[in-house]
């Protein structure tokens, strides 16, 4: 441990004699990874990226202990490549180029620091364990950034699937339809219902049409899910109208001996709304031309 404290206050000397050669380094490593092709920084931005990371490392090697993973100095290391990998991310670069870029920023200070006969043999292996361990620990960070903004990502996606795939909507005062598309499993038959019940609650709705057109198979289980949605429906005091149903679908409910008592159903959407206008004393005419 004395001797990687020897080592690691020589590497903080040499870093501050060579500060001019590393940061023009680290420059030219920035420019190679982000200005080259995809253009995803220009001068001005690189030359402040390597100023604050020469500061941040310079930092880190004068500090109290530089091998503390869980110091300041070293979780500032890490705010900076988490910052950069977002920035990259967002402009529609890639991972790959973030841990590319933190490997070369490593060659690149190794590069501007050896040669220097104050260092002995076994000091040098002592600081390229140190350069490796840091480094190491720098693209885990990067990694935890990606992930954490791959996962909001997808949670972002899955929400607004979820949206787009209950597309409620009021067509009257009090009349709500509900395109069904696709397969109701348990999982979507709950969100389904939760965003129904939450707009049926909103507007005050009267009225609920269901229409399955979009729906091409129907099992056991999927009919228990339709029917508590229906179910759930006129516990909250409305009615609840289904429509589109198929001629498979018909048999399969009927095969299956689902209850459909109670259920009003209607050949299509239209004659659903009509259904609905109906209940509630609306009359729909055509306008006479």
């Amino acid at each position: 441990m004395v001797q990687k404290k020897e080592s690691s206050e020589k590497l903080a000397a040499l870093f501050g004699l060579k500060i001019g050669n590393i940061s023009a380094q680290l420059e030219e490593t920035g420019r190679e990874f982000f200005c080259a092709d995809n253009k995803l920084m220009d001068d001005d931005e690189i030359a402040d990226l390597s100023g604050e990371f020469v500061n941040l490392i310079s930092g880190l090697l004068n500090s109290k202990d530089p091998l503390k993973r869980t110091s300041p100095q070293f979780h500032a290391l890490e705010i900076f490549f988490s910052g950069l990998t977002q920035r990259m991310l967002m402009r529609g670069g890639n991972v790959e180029d973030v841990v590319r870029y933190a490997q070369q920023l490593q060659y690149s200070l190794i590069s501007a620091l050896e040669g220097d006969s104050g260092i002995t043999f076994t000091q040098s292996r002592s600081v390229l364990l140190y350069f490796a361990q840091l480094f190491d620990e720098l693209i885990m960070a990067v990694f935890r950034i990606y992930l954490n903004e791959r996962e909001n990502m997808l949670k972002a996606q899955e929400a607004e699937l979820r949206e787009t795939s209950t597309p409620i909507t009021e067509i009257w005062d009090g009349v709500l339809t509900l395109p069904i598309i696709g397969t109701l499993d348990s999982s979507r038959t709950m969100l389904v219902m939760e965003a129904l019940l939450s707009r049926i609650a909103k507007d005050h709705a009267r009225a609920v049409v269901m229409d399955l057109t979009g729906v091409k198979n129907i099992d056991s289980q999927v009919s228990h899910h339709l029917i508590q949605m229906v179910r759930a429906v006129q516990l909250m005091g409305s009615d609840a109208i289904i429509t589109g149903i198929h001629p498979e679908i018909a048999r399969a409910l009927v095969s299956l001996n689902i209850d459909l008592s109670g259920v009003t159903t209607r050949a299509s959407l239209s004659d659903g709304l009509k259904e609905a206008f109906s209940r509630m004393g609306i009359q729909v005419s055509h306008k006479a031309s």
